[in-house]
């Protein structure tokens, strides 16, 4: 690669690291850890193909500084337990943006799918939800309790069993990107197909109303956590398939690391949702009003915590490092 086109690829990504640097007791950590992999694979790069190149003693002072910083913070501290929350998920959620709009993207056009299947078809249901699950759920529409499902198992063993399966399915869904983005991809289409599905077997019944506050009282965190296990799927995924200036195994170990603190993340979400599964959905006698709080918090408590927050963290980072 031509010096110039390295300078070129890469300058505004060592401009965004030269601000970490101006104010390094701000970043996590492991971003700290980040950028100095980074820049010293940079460096590598540079002492092998210009060695006598400014830019080479260029990245060797950025190195140097990153180093020097890091191995003056070796001490754990408490603190670091809440900046993982605070600030280092967000970061990171920042800078995998696109690929939870990807995840997004991709669960999305799945629902509608399911449900335009659904709706072209009238076994696609049972081939999708399994006949058990038909069958169930119309004989509790004939006895007025189409939610049973969620009332059928003691509350205790129920929040076990949902917690641990939906942590199960989104480190699924992250692992999956060991084997290329697209392999993630198919576990988010074979989610959102099922969604669609189901929320088109209500329509027919006419319960999408009572089945939507149902659902989607737990279902909102539930299934926004699998949308950014996927984006951390996808994280990892594109680091194996698009390595740009590094050697494939490095780029896959840095996104690897990445997807793996996004898909952590996501642990206490699924806590949460799987409490309001066992212990929440289940009353639907409760007042609409109270119900559809449910939703309507969940939803901006996701919105605003992976999407708002970071834009906001990103850019007073900037602002303090200007």
């Amino acid at each position: 690669m031509k010096e110039a086109v390295f300078i070129r690829q890469n300058k505004e990504k060592w401009k965004g690291y030269e601000q970490v640097l101006q104010h390094p007791q701000n970043q996590s950590p492991d971003l700290l850890a980040d950028v100095y992999i980074d820049v010293t694979n940079d460096l590598s790069f540079a002492n092998t193909q210009y060695p006598q190149s400014k830019i080479t003693g260029y990245l060797n002072g950025l190195s140097s500084k990153l180093h020097q910083f890091i191995h003056r913070k070796k001490k754990v501290r408490f603190s670091r337990i809440i900046t993982f929350w605070t600030q280092e998920i967000p970061q990171i959620m920042y800078f995998s943006r696109k690929e939870l709009l990807y995840s997004f993207l991709i669960f999305a056009v799945c629902v509608i799918i399911g449900a335009f299947s659904a709706a072209n078809d009238e076994n696609f249901a049972r081939l999708i939800l399994g006949d058990n699950y038909i069958d169930m759920t119309l004989e509790n529409i004939n006895k007025n309790d189409p939610m049973a499902v969620y009332k059928n198992m003691n509350e205790e063993v129920m929040f076990l069993y949902i917690t641990q399966n939906n942590i199960r399915v989104s480190f699924y869904t992250f692992i999956t990107g060991i084997f290329t983005s697209l392999a993630t991809a198919f576990i988010l289409l074979r989610n959102g197909i099922m969604v669609g599905a189901i929320q088109y077997f209500f329509y027919e019944q006419g319960l999408l109303g009572e089945a939507a506050l149902s659902i989607w009282t737990h279902g909102t965190l539930e299934i926004s956590a699998i949308i950014v296990a996927g984006a951390a799927g996808i994280t990892m995924g594109n680091g194996w398939l698009f390595p740009k200036t590094y050697s494939r195994f490095e780029s896959f170990r840095q996104s690897a690391g990445r997807g793996v603190r996004i898909v952590l993340g996501t642990v206490p979400i699924f806590v949460i949702a799987g409490f309001f599964e066992s212990y929440i959905t289940r009353h639907t006698n409760f007042p609409f009003g109270l119900r559809i709080s449910f939703i309507i918090v969940s939803f901006c408590f996701v919105i605003m915590y992976y999407v708002v927050y970071p834009r906001i963290l990103a850019k007073r980072i900037k602002v303090n490092s200007e």
